[in-house]
């Protein structure tokens, strides 16, 4: 049977572990490197489907399985034609599994062998996710590429509840694999767990390549470690993973963070970073993050970033958008929003370019110069 999700590497960079690539879906082929805006519940928010293909030109984007079980039900979601024709959206979907919500709402579960028992944050009812059943919704759902259900443990953690917790992940994934009811249009990625020990991530990458996905996430990292650390395990998970798969880091969006993680082999990157942040009245700019809100932008009447190529920063002045934000307007979130996602989905188009052209290095440095100042 000829899978869903098929990776393409064009070129990997001579000095780092940079891959220059292409993964092909049902609903269009995403060049990697890639930056994918997270759309939680069915919507990047204050996002129309048009603006993030036409001012963001963002190829994928993801859906949250927990949320969209919770609102407004995945039956549903099925009912009104997938998830695709049930937000507008003809380009690729990726749906998480849930499974972040497990470490996120830890005050509110239990797990077990079988599942995750939650308590809903929104009307404290009981819920009850197994593997099967967020492979179920995600089955509803419709989305291009699936994610195994798995735990993230949190930071710090001890070795031995994180190797069980690994080894309870990889049973979890044969689980999903055999409860897949649509491989033929649906990808299925397993997901690398571990916590900070190297030799676990080693040996949940062994076990999950032998399930045969057609994608690798790596999970459980950007939980509270440091930067460095981070990196460290990452570097040390990567050269496990198959070549002609692709490698999907969870839960990062600073500029840092999708640099590093292409240096160390990923290719797909995802946060809701960009969109939060803007909410907040800060974009993410050439020169650094620009607090928008903040008084010594009044009469500021320059782009947020003269070198950005996106709608907001040809039309719009620093001085309107703050303008728009001191005054509660939605306008000002939606233009910063759109700003926050092009920087990173751009950015990405740089490094794409950087890699081709064997000067990922160099570029590298020649951002952080400029976006910290050094």
């Amino acid at each position: 049977m000829e899978q869903p999700i098929r990776y393409e590497l064009i070129k990997k960079d001579k000095k780092t572990g940079a891959r220059r690539g292409r993964i092909y879906t049902p609903h269009g082929i995403i060049e990697t490197p890639v930056f994918m805006p997270v759309g939680t519940q069915a919507t990047v928010k204050a996002m129309t489907p048009d603006e993030l293909k036409e001012m963001v030109d963002a190829k994928i984007i993801l859906g949250n399985t927990y949320h969209l079980f919770l609102r407004p039900g995945d039956e549903l979601v099925r009912d009104a034609g997938g998830l695709h024709k049930f937000m507008n959206w003809d380009r690729a979907i990726l749906t998480d599994s849930g499974g972040f919500q497990v470490f996120s709402l830890s005050d509110l579960r239990n797990i077990s062998e079988e599942g995750v028992g939650f308590k809903s944050h929104l009307d404290g009812s009981s819920l009850f996710i197994s593997p099967e059943k967020s492979i179920s919704i995600q089955n509803n759902l419709g989305s291009d590429i699936m994610m195994c259900f798995d735990e993230c443990v949190p930071y710090p953690a001890d070795y031995e509840y994180t190797k069980s917790s690994m080894e309870r992940t990889t049973r979890w994934a044969e689980r999903c694999k055999k409860a897949h009811k649509n491989p033929e249009r649906q990808g299925l990625f397993g997901i690398v767990q571990g916590g900070m020990y190297k030799d676990l991530r080693k040996e949940s990458a062994k076990q999950l390549i032998e399930l045969d996905f057609p994608g690798y996430a790596v999970g459980g990292l950007s939980v509270g470690e440091p930067a460095e650390l981070m990196y460290d395990v990452l570097a040390e998970t990567t050269p496990y993973l198959p070549e002609d798969k692709p490698r999907y880091l969870m839960g990062v969006g600073s500029p840092d963070y999708l640099i590093e993680a292409v240096f160390r082999g990923i290719d797909m990157c995802d946060c809701v970073l960009p969109t939060r942040i803007a909410r907040n009245g800060t974009a993410m700019t050439t020169n650094g993050k620009v607090v928008v809100r903040n008084a010594t932008y009044e009469r500021d009447f320059t782009p947020l970033d003269p070198e950005c190529d996106c709608y907001t920063c040809k039309n719009y002045t620093r001085a309107y958008i703050r303008h728009l934000i001191k005054c509660g307007e939605i306008l000002g979130a939606r233009l910063l929003s759109i700003h926050n996602l092009r920087f990173l989905v751009r950015l990405m188009e740089n490094v794409r370019k950087a890699i081709e052209d064997d000067r990922l290095t160099e570029f590298r440095d020649e951002f952080y110069s400029k976006y910290y100042h050094k």
